[in-house]
C-alpha cells in the first residue's frame, strides 16, 4: 500500500513538472508570436483563465475566430473569477462580432467596454444612409496562399501574397513570408489575374515581409512595407516592427531602397497611400501619442527626399483601437479600415469626406462590402465606381474586385420648438434651414404639436433657426456628416423677449411692450429733445441687440385740443421718433409709426385732468410686433 501511494505521489509530481514545463514552453512561444505552435500546447494544458485566454489569443491573432470564440467563451464563463487581462473583453467582443454573435457582443460592449451598442438598430439605420451598394467578385481564389492589398502600377496591379511555397515559414502563422507580385487583370464574364510574376528581386527578400505597394503616377517611385529583421522588446514581448520603404526606378532597376525618415526602429509605419496630386503620403502607425493601437497620419511630401512632420488625422478618423490601410480617392474622400468604430466584426471599411480641409466623421460602408471578418485595403480606380478590396471572409485573405451602385439616401432634421423658460410647445413657429452660406433652403411653420421636419443632404453644413413673434430667434449650427445618422434631432428652445429683458413686459390687452421713461415734447411740437434722445438710445441699443425685433412706435396726446389736431400731432411725433431711430442705423423696415391722438388715455379723465394726468396721457409707447 505504501508503495502504491508513493507511486501516485511520484506520478502527480511528474505530471505537475511536465505541465509546468509545457506551460513555460507555450509562454515562450506565445511571447515570440509563434502562435500556431503555442496553441497546440495551450490546448493540452489545464483550463485556467490564463491558459484559455492565451489559447484564444493564438487563434485570434491568426483570425481563427471560431476557435478563439470557444476559448474566450470559457474564460468569460469561468467560475473561479480569476481576472482576465485588460484587453480580454475587447478581444472577446471582436470575436463575438466575427462569429456573428451580435447580441452577445452588444452585451459585452455595454457591460465591460462602457459602450452601449445595438447592432440590430445600427444595421437597420445604416441601410438607409450608405451611399453605395457593392457587387463583389473574388480575384485570387485560384492563386493560392494569402493575397491582399492592391497597388495600381500602370496597366498592372501589384499585391502581397504568401504564394511562394519555397519561402521559409513565418512562425506567427506557419505560412510563407509575404512577397510582392505583379499581374494583369483580364476582363470578361469573370475577372482573373494573368501573368502573375514576383515583383522585383531588389524589393522582395527571403526572411522579411513585403506588402502594401503604392506607386507615383509616372511609375518611378514606389512606397511599400517591410518588417525589420530584429524584433524589439515591448513589455516583455517581442514585437515585429514594420516600416515604409521608398524605392526609385532608375532605368529598369529599382534602387535607393531605404526606409522613409519618419519611420523608426521602435514603432511601426505601414500602409502607405498617396493623395491624387502626390503632395501627401498617408500611412498607419503606432508611434508615440497615437489615440489608439494604430492611427492614420499623413506627411507632406516636400521633394528632395524630404517629408514634413507626421500629422494625426484626429478623432473623426482614429479611435482607441486600430485604424489602418488608408486610401485617398480623386475626390479627396478617405477610405480606411477600422475595428474601433461601429461595425460588423474585425476590420470594417469606412469613408470620410472632406469639408473645409477637415475630414468629417467616418461612415461604415455597409453590409454589402463589410463582413464579420476583416475587410480592408480598399482601392478605387479612376472611374470612382470600381476598384479592389481585400478580405478574409472566406477564411483566407483574398482580393476582390467591386462595382458600386449609388443608392438613394434621405436625410432630415427634426425636433420640437418649446419655450425655453416654461417648456411649453410653441405652435406657429417658423423653422428655417440655411446652407453654409446663409441661404434659406427649407422652411416650415410648425403646427399645434410644435414639431418640425426638414429634408437635408449628407455631408453638408447647415444652420437652423426657430422664429416666433415676440421671441428671440434661436440659431443652431450642425453638419450632416456620415457618422451613422440619417435623422438629426435638434430641440429648439427659444426665449421670449420678456423673459430675457427686464424692460419688456405684457399689458392687460396682451401686447408686449418696452417700458422706457416717457418721452416729452414741447406743447404742439414734435422735435426730439435731448432728454427724449437719451431714452430712445436705450431702444436703439435693444434693437441692435436683437436684429429680428420689429416694433410699433405709438404716439399719444392729451385731450386739450381738437380730435383732428391731436391725431395730426401724434402722427408727427411718431414719425419723428421713427426718423430718429433710422438716423441711428435701425432699418426702416423694422419700424412702424402710428399716431393715436387722445383716443387711448391711460387716465380717462376727459377735460377735467390735472396737469400730471395730462402729462401721463401725453406719451410714446413701443409695442413689439415681432
Amino acid at each position: 500500500m505504501k508503495t502504491f501511494k508513493l507511486y501516485i505521489l511520484c506520478a502527480v509530481l511528474i505530471t505537475g513538472n511536465l505541465c509546468f514545463s509545457q506551460s513555460k514552453k507555450a509562454d515562450i512561444l506565445y511571447e515570440n508570436r509563434a502562435y500556431v505552435e503555442a496553441a497546440e500546447i495551450y490546448a493540452q494544458l489545464p483550463k485556467t483563465t490564463a491558459n484559455l485566454e492565451k489559447l484564444g489569443d493564438c487563434y485570434y491573432y491568426n483570425s481563427e475566430f471560431d476557435n478563439a470564440y470557444n476559448a474566450y467563451k470559457q474564460v468569460y464563463n469561468l467560475k473561479d473569477k480569476t481576472k482576465p487581462s485588460d484587453g480580454f473583453y475587447f478581444k472577446y467582443f471582436d470575436v463575438l462580432k466575427g462569429t456573428k454573435n451580435y447580441e452577445e457582443a452588444d452585451e459585452v460592449s455595454t457591460l465591460h467596454l462602457n459602450n452601449s451598442i445595438n447592432t440590430k438598430k445600427f444595421k437597420s439605420l445604416l441601410k438607409q444612409i450608405i451611399p453605395y451598394e457593392y457587387e463583389l467578385e473574388s480575384l485570387t481564389n485560384e492563386v493560392g496562399g494569402s493575397n491582399f492589398s492592391v497597388g495600381i502600377y500602370g496597366d498592372k496591379i501589384v499585391f502581397a501574397s504568401t504564394k511562394n511555397l519555397k519561402n521559409p515559414n513565418y512562425k506567427w502563422n506557419g505560412k510563407p513570408y509575404l512577397d510582392l507580385y505583379e499581374a494583369t487583370v483580364s476582363t470578361g464574364k469573370t475577372m482573373a489575374l494573368d501573368s502573375i510574376e514576383p515583383f522585383n528581386k531588389a524589393i522582395n527578400t527571403v526572411k522579411q515581409h513585403e506588402s502594401n505597394a503604392v506607386f507615383t503616377k509616372d511609375g518611378k517611385t514606389m512606397y511599400f512595407c517591410r518588417n525589420h529583421k530584429k524584433r524589439i522588446d515591448l513589455d516583455s514581448t517581442k514585437v515585429a516592427v514594420v516600416s515604409i520603404f521608398k524605392a526609385e526606378l532608375v532605368g529598369d532597376e529599382w534602387t535607393n531602397v531605404s526606409p522613409v525618415p519618419f519611420s523608426s526602429d521602435t514603432y511601426s509605419t505601414m500602409h502607405p497611400a498617396l493623395n491624387d496630386d502626390e503632395t501627401k503620403l498617408y500611412f498607419s502607425s503606432d508611434m508615440p501619442n497615437t489615440l489608439g493601437s494604430f492611427d492614420i497620419f499623413y506627411v507632406d511630401i516636400l521633394g528632395d527626399n524630404s517629408f514634413g512632420e507626421p500629422v494625426n488625422l484626429g478623432e473623426n478618423i482614429n479611435t482607441i483601437r486600430r485604424e489602418q490601410f488608408p486610401f485617398i480617392a480623386k475626390d479627396s474622400t478617405l477610405y480606411f479600415a477600422s475595428n474601433g468604430k461601429p461595425g460588423f466584426g474585425g476590420l470594417d471599411l469606412f469613408s470620410s469626406s472632406v469639408s473645409d480641409n477637415a475630414h468629417l466623421d467616418a461612415l461604415n460602408l455597409g453590409e454589402s462590402i463589410n463582413s464579420e471578418k476583416d475587410d480592408f485595403a480598399f482601392v478605387v480606380v479612376d472611374s470612382l465606381n470600381t476598384g479592389y478590396l481585400s478580405s478574409n471572409k472566406s477564411g483566407v485573405d483574398n482580393i476582390y474586385t467591386f462595382k458600386r451602385i449609388e443608392t438613394n439616401r434621405n436625410y432630415y432634421i427634426e425636433g420640437f420648438v418649446t419655450d425655453k423658460v416654461t417648456g411649453d410647445i410653441l405652435p406657429n413657429t417658423t423653422v428655417t434651414l440655411y446652407d453654409k452660406d446663409g441661404n434659406p433652403v427649407a422652411e416650415q411653420l410648425v403646427g399645434e404639436d410644435g414639431k418640425y421636419k426638414l429634408s437635408t443632404k449628407p455631408n453638408q453644413k447647415y444652420s437652423l433657426e426657430g422664429f416666433q413673434p415676440k421671441y428671440i430667434p434661436q440659431v443652431e449650427f450642425f453638419d450632416t456628416n456620415d457618422k451613422g445618422n440619417i435623422e438629426f434631432n435638434i430641440e429648439l428652445e427659444i426665449e421670449s423677449y420678456k423673459d430675457a429683458e427686464e424692460i419688456v413686459m405684457d399689458d392687460e390687452e396682451g401686447n408686449t411692450y418696452i417700458e422706457l421713461e416717457n418721452i416729452y415734447f414741447d406743447f404742439s411740437k414734435w422735435d426730439i429733445k435731448p432728454q427724449a434722445a437719451k431714452t430712445l438710445d436705450v431702444l436703439v441699443a435693444l434693437l441692435k441687440k436683437y436684429p429680428r425685433m420689429e416694433i410699433q412706435l405709438g404716439a399719444h396726446t392729451d385731450s386739450r385740443s381738437s380730435h383732428e389736431f391731436n391725431m395730426d400731432l401724434s402722427e408727427k411725433r411718431a414719425r419723428a421718433t421713427l426718423e430718429y431711430m433710422v438716423e441711428n442705423n435701425i432699418s426702416r423696415a423694422r419700424l412702424t409709426s402710428k399716431g393715436f391722438g387722445e383716443t387711448k388715455p391711460i387716465v380717462p379723465c376727459g377735460d377735467n385732468c390735472t396737469e400730471t394726468e395730462f402729462s401721463i396721457n401725453r406719451r410714446c409707447e413701443f409695442i413689439i410686433l415681432k
